[in-house]
């Protein structure tokens, strides 16, 4: 219900306020007098297109204002706008500026005038004297019963987009025919085309690995046998200048302890530089310089190259891309047994929508009957 309805600067209205009480309300006055004005104002409050034309000569804007009493509905409205309610009233705000600019507030909070259009069906109805009650009494009408009677369309809605949806996914499957084997062609292809590589996770990484050592075979096995021959091999290796040293600190240890401890810390030396040259000198026995198995590598890693250029920055991607064409592919082949569950669902969407919309409508009958200007009631008042 409107409450209070305020405009200033507006048309030829300097101040004017419009309160509204339980009932009927009427306007009433001479010709001139502002009436239309006024139901113009409220218009543009819920929605309607302003202009600068509308200010009032010498001001620089017009302000309207409206309070109506609020509804559930509207409280959606302006929770799905991220407005908040304030009690049990919502206050609409309108600034129109000379320049035909102008804002919009929603319980003193910015909004927009898409927001008015959304609120209006829910808070007013504005019928002009030329228009025919026919166009809007059907649907407003039910508005005005559910409302009445308290009556929730909650289940009728969520049964029509439970049918809605199953409806959509069955036209999908349907109207893609042409799509759909354009796109089995492209799903076997891409699957047949991962499948053959037999990808392995991470040898991509192992390859580039032994890439490196056969692309650098020679230069891998002259430093490794160098190393060898410096630490251990040869004449002036750190073995022997260590065995050496060590011979010397034994002799000293012999006649003052306080030499035990670097003897050992000698001999462990001389362990880990005896093991560190063994590992290179079996390193360059391994090393086995095969144009064949680098050529081979190369192949490999330039099939892996254009598979992640097609399907994934990875192999764990590209073997995941596999399994989602796999997937589809099933999907397809079981496209017969989707349709009859896809007809099954929709049948009993379209079964439980029905079923919610009867429940409905005899609930509005009955509220109809029960409402105070039904013919039923009328006529038991009135003999």
């Amino acid at each position: 219900m409107l409450v209070e309805l305020r405009a200033e600067n507006y048309a030829v209205i300097d101040h004017a306020i419009a309160s509204f009480g339980t009932g009927l309300n009427l306007l009433t006055g001479e010709t001139g007098a502002g009436k239309s004005i006024l139901v113009d104002a409220l218009a543009l409050l819920l929605g309607g297109k302003g202009s600068g034309e509308l200010v009032r000569h010498g001001a620089d804007k017009a302000a309207l204002s409206c309070v109506f009493e609020s509804t559930p509905g509207a409280e959606s409205i302006l929770e799905a706008n991220g407005i908040d309610a304030e009690g049990t009233e919502i206050i609409l705000r309108r600034e129109i500026l000379s320049t035909g600019k102008g804002r919009v507030f929603v319980n003193n909070q910015p909004a927009t005038v898409q927001v008015l259009k959304q609120l209006a069906p829910e808070l007013a109805l504005v019928h002009a004297q030329t228009e025919s009650l026919s166009s809007f009494d059907q649907a407003q009408q039910r508005l005005l019963l559910d409302r009445f009677a308290g009556i929730s369309l909650d289940a009728v809605s969520e049964a029509h987009a439970h049918w809605h949806a199953a409806a959509a996914k069955l036209n999908d499957l349907l109207h893609g025919e042409q799509d759909r084997l354009r796109m089995v062609d492209l799903w076997s292809y891409q699957g047949k085309e991962i499948e053959s590589a037999h990808l392995v996770p991470g040898e991509d990484d192992a390859l580039d690995t032994e890439k490196r050592v056969l692309a650098n075979a020679e230069k891998l096995y002259s430093a490794a046998l160098a190393g060898f021959d410096h630490l251990y091999e040869g004449g002036s290796s750190a073995e022997a200048a260590l065995r050496d040293g060590l011979r010397n600190v034994e002799e000293l240890a012999r006649y003052d302890g306080r030499f035990a401890e670097s003897a050992q810390q000698l001999a462990s030396a001389r362990a880990t530089i005896s093991d560190i040259a063994s590992g290179l000198r079996d390193y360059a026995e391994g090393i086995n310089a095969s144009p064949e198995r680098l050529a081979e590598i190369e192949d490999r890693l330039a099939l892996l190259d254009r598979l992640k250029r097609k399907y994934g920055k990875t192999i764990a991607e590209i073997i995941a891309f596999g399994d989602d064409v796999a997937r589809k592919l099933a999907e397809v082949e079981d496209r017969d047994e989707s349709l009859k569950t896809l007809r099954a669902d929709l049948e009993k969407a379209a079964a439980a929508y029905r079923k919610a919309a009867a429940a409905l409508t005899t609930e509005r009958k009955a509220a109809a009957a029960n409402s105070p200007n039904s013919p039923r009631r009328r006529s038991t008042r009135w003999p």
